[in-house]
């Protein structure tokens, strides 16, 4: 029997790395040999995740060909989020809650993809369908996950199905959700210790927008005040990373965790589309967003319309 490597989107959050490790105890307790790892170190919000329930973090890959022939993919899809050598290896498994892009296989594989607010809650479904005991520690860096995309259920991608499911891992995990919930979010939120290149590579990802290379980043923070008295340096970094990346356009998104709100840094050479997704004129390099919370339902539709029209 084959080894399965089960790994998340490259620049790794919450929910990516809970996920490849619930998700490849999951491939264990069904019969397979399986192991978890990460397309790059930890955030300090999943750090501390995997500190409270004391889970030692995945090692970090930057390729899976010279170990495995065959693969899982947790909480993304799309090859330019995924590990360079993806074509070099079979993937049997996709768990995800991303829209579907870019994505084929030559075989029949195993896909559980569903519009709700975590992978990890997808999971944890899989889990129950199959009668298995989810672990205090697993179930701690579930719950973890799901209320670290969900922003603590304020995120419009948030559904009852989360809310029900992060109230379950709770209680396996023994944990206050809102106690706890805040203490996560607040561990994203320490910036000032991070130079510009890493708040700009930290949570970033790539998109193909009709043949655009659009790379969308998200920085939690309370308050902008921070992030605005860095944002000539935090512009600077995002230059390099597109001339080295020859990144289209470049969206930096930083939500306030408390109010619910978020600005966006914007480099490209066109970024109309931006001004067209949110009907916001971006002055300085900076678009204002009220209410706006979520990448994955308030920014890549959108911007994908935009690039399409």
């Amino acid at each position: 029997m084959s080894k399965y490597l089960v790994f998340g989107h490259k620049n790794p959050d919450t929910d990516a790395i809970a996920s490849a490790i619930a998700f490849s105890f999951y491939l264990e307790k069904i019969g397979h040999e399986s192991e978890a790892v990460a397309l790059g170190t930890p955030n300090e919000e999943t750090q501390f995740a995997l500190d409270h329930f004391n889970v030692e973090r995945p090692r970090v890959v930057s390729s899976v060909s010279n170990e495995v022939e065959r693969v899982a993919l947790v909480d993304h899809n799309e090859a330019t989020q995924s590990v360079n050598d993806l074509d070099e290896v079979e993937v049997d498994f996709v768990i995800d809650h991303h829209r579907i892009a870019n994505f084929e296989t030559s075989n029949p594989l195993f896909y559980r993809a569903e519009p709700i607010g975590s992978t990890a809650s997808v999971i944890y479904k899989l889990f129950k369908e199959n009668n298995l005991d989810v672990p205090k520690a697993i179930a701690g860096l579930m719950l973890s996950a799901i209320i670290s995309d969900t922003l603590l259920f304020k995120s419009p991608t948030s559904t009852s199905q989360d809310e029900k499911i992060a109230n379950e891992l709770a209680k396996i995990a023994d944990v206050n959700i809102d106690k706890y919930g805040l203490d996560l979010l607040k561990a994203g939120t320490k910036l000032s210790a991070k130079s510009a290149l890493e708040l700009v590579q930290s949570d970033s990802k790539t998109f193909d927008m009709n043949e655009q290379s659009v790379r969308i980043g998200q920085i939690n923070a309370i308050g902008f005040d921070e992030m605005l008295g860095r944002k000539d340096e935090i512009l600077n970094a995002m230059r390099e990373e597109i001339a080295a990346s020859n990144f289209d356009l470049f969206v930096l998104l930083i939500t306030d965790i408390l109010e619910s709100d978020s600005i966006a840094f914007v480099l490209g050479e066109n970024i109309i589309p931006v001004e067209k997704a949110f009907k916001q004129p971006v002055v300085e390099e900076v678009i204002t967003l009220p209410g706006v919370v979520s990448r994955k339902k308030q920014i890549v539709p959108q911007l994908t319309e935009a690039f399409s029209d």
